[in-house]
């Protein structure tokens, strides 16, 4: 697709003898790419897009992604996540050549198309190659939601500190990992807040929730299983979730479906003919649930959000050796988010071959009731929420983002906003008329909007966990 080269054409302001020179300012169109690999990041991403084109309505997006990008970008993925998305070293292999096509094809889109800025959203095998391909073309990198080289794979930091010229960090315990490794990164707040507190303010009466649903049983209370977005992982760990779900009679369990994997994959999986398979509705079936068994990642945190108790599980192959390896590799305490980000353990962590279905029910039966271990955890998840704060952080990366390209970020009058822009984009109120250096912070209107202020940081966010 052809670039438009021209988005508008704009009178250049009276020269200094104060005479219209009368002469057109052609002012480029501003290209953004974005590269997500997974649900999580397809999610993120198109909040990221929604944010920027509110400063910037008339930006061109490219994007590999998934359907929610394509909705707030209004056109569709050069390349869908599902092609992307792979797990384990077995299917890594066995999709190899598609993984390498996909990378020339990124190569080529990021040479031809020559976007402003590329966006890389997690997604680190694949994105930090992007980056270094990007960086020798000389097109700026950033990377919003950092890889999570602070568990494993830490020399990826020096390629982010080769390749990437900014990162937008959504852990705030990032910022104090980064700065011990000379790399100033940015909290710009945890978009899981603002999307959790949206569902909830949207939340449809119980009642009207299950039958919406299907369930059989319209009072029974629920035990929501969240056996994570790839298939491999649901292979592994949603047998044993219904298993353990089993041993408690006087409740149902539902499943919590990822928007790519389609329900024939669950049943088959569970090998289960009255499993209650939810789509679209997660954060509702968390809310509506006494507690949840969750794989790790970033489900683990949305569910302490919402406020479900919650037991953590990853099978994966469920060996002691592979356990054993994997407390080597790990440079952190615990795997969860809840527990990362508060540094403690609010949530029972149950890894390969500790993850059984005896092992979940007795971390789990105390939840299903009043107890101290419930109190405890609900009482984590306060202290957890304290630490994310209510920045929204797809509003605050683009204003970073767009502020890093000269962009004005807007202001709330939109008459205001077009007429700052495009005082802006000819020149307005440079500094160098008045002898300044021509930086952008002296070229800067005075009635500009500067980036909201960074989230507060608890000073313990900058120790190690």
């Amino acid at each position: 697709m052809p670039y438009i080269a021209l988005c508008e054409r704009r009178r250049r302001p009276p020269d200094s003898t104060g005479i219209d020179v009368g002469i057109n300012k052609i002012v480029a169109q501003m290209k953004y790419m974005l590269i997500a690999g997974e649900a999580s990041g397809d999610l993120h991403a198109s909040n990221l897009i929604n944010s920027l084109k509110k400063i910037d309505p008339d930006a061109d997006f490219r994007f590999f992604g998934g359907d929610l990008m394509a909705k707030a970008a209004r056109k569709n993925p050069e390349i869908h996540y599902e092609m992307m998305n792979v797990m384990g070293f077995s299917e890594v292999l066995r999709k190899l050549p598609t993984l390498l096509k996909n990378l020339r094809t990124a190569k080529r889109i990021v040479a031809e198309y020559r976007p402003d800025v590329l966006i890389l959203v997690d997604y680190p095998s694949f994105n930090l190659k992007l980056a270094k391909y990007a960086h020798s073309l000389g097109i700026k990198v950033d990377y919003f939601i950092s890889p999570k080289v602070w568990a494993w794979k830490e020399y990826r930091v020096k390629k982010i500190k080769k390749w990437v010229d900014n990162l937008y960090s959504i852990l705030p315990f990032e910022v104090g990992f980064y700065k011990r490794h000379g790399y100033n990164v940015t909290y710009v707040g945890n978009p899981s807040v603002q999307e959790v507190e949206y569902s909830m303010g949207h939340l449809p009466p119980r009642k009207h929730f299950v039958e919406r649903q299907g369930f059989e049983d319209k009072e029974k209370p629920i035990i929501a299983l969240l056996p994570g977005s790839r298939k491999g992982e649901i292979r592994n760990n949603l047998p044993i979730m219904i298993a353990a779900a089993k041993r408690f009679p006087d409740f149902q369990y539902a499943v919590a479906a990822a928007p790519a994997v389609p329900e024939k994959f669950y049943r088959e999986v569970a090998q289960d003919p009255g499993l209650q398979v939810v789509f679209g509705a997660t954060p509702t079936l968390l809310k509506y649930s006494q507690a949840a068994i969750v794989t790790s990642g970033t489900a683990t945190l949305e569910t302490a959000l919402i406020g479900t108790p919650q037991v953590v599980c990853y099978r994966g192959n469920g060996r002691k050796l592979t356990y054993r390896l994997m407390e080597k590799l790990l440079k952190v305490k615990y795997v969860s988010l809840p527990n990362l980000i508060v540094n403690n353990t609010v949530v029972p962590e149950l890894l390969l071959h500790n993850c059984t279905p005896t092992t979940i029910a007795r971390e789990l039966s105390p939840l299903l009731q009043p107890s101290p271990k419930r109190d405890w955890q609900l009482s984590g998840y306060k202290n957890l929420k304290r630490r994310l704060g209510n920045s929204v952080a797809s509003d605050y990366a683009a204003e970073l983002i767009t502020d890093s390209l000269g962009l004005t970020v807007p202001h709330d009058n939109p008459t205001t906003d077009k007429k700052t822009k495009n005082n802006n984009a000819n020149g307005n109120k440079d500094s160098s008329a008045s002898g300044n250096d021509n930086t952008r912070e002296n070229a800067r209107p005075t009635n500009r909007r500067r980036p909201r202020p960074r989230p507060r940081l608890d000073s313990s966010d900058n120790n190690e966990n």
